[in-house]
């Protein structure tokens, strides 16, 4: 995501690397969503599906990802230079639980390369966030919020 300047940061804002460190995982279970055959690959992407809509529905600062950042990456970083707004990574979060519900559905129902697209789309965000903390939902969020 845009970094945020500490003037509009919020006080119970998220340390910025921990969506970071859950997009770095998030691309390690599309990519076996990808790969795998199935069964294994409708598993994998109903694993994913599920802890997008926690990330959604929830926050993402309540997902098993930033339990494990807060564990055991954050103990041994420094502190951030600002905290990050929750709300637009917790869109993105929204937007990944769509892309992975439309490529379970379509495992479901054998359409292989729907599925294969969908998740593709997925992991080219998580890909984006993880290496370039490039959050494309959260950019998305941020211009809907401008325009509305």
């Amino acid at each position: 995501m845009s970094e945020t300047s500490s003037q509009t940061a919020p006080k119970t804002g998220i340390d910025p690397r921990g969506p970071q460190f859950a997009a770095a995982l998030t691309v390690v279970v599309l990519l076996l969503a990808l790969l795998l055959p199935q069964p294994w690959a409708l598993v994998v992407t109903a694993v994913q599906t599920v802890l997008f809509a926690i990330g959604a529905g929830l926050g993402v600062q309540r997902t098993p990802h930033a339990w494990l950042f807060k564990t055991l990456l954050r103990p041994r970083l420094s502190a951030p230079h600002e905290l990050e707004d929750p709300a637009p990574p917790r869109f993105a979060q929204g937007v990944g639980l769509a892309f992975t519900v439309v490529g379970l559905v379509a495992y479901l129902l054998s359409a292989t390369l729907v599925a294969q697209i969908a998740l593709g789309f997925a992991l080219l965000a998580a890909v984006l966030n993880a290496v370039f903390r490039f959050c494309l939902g959260c950019e998305v969020y941020l211009l809907i919020k401008r325009f509305a």
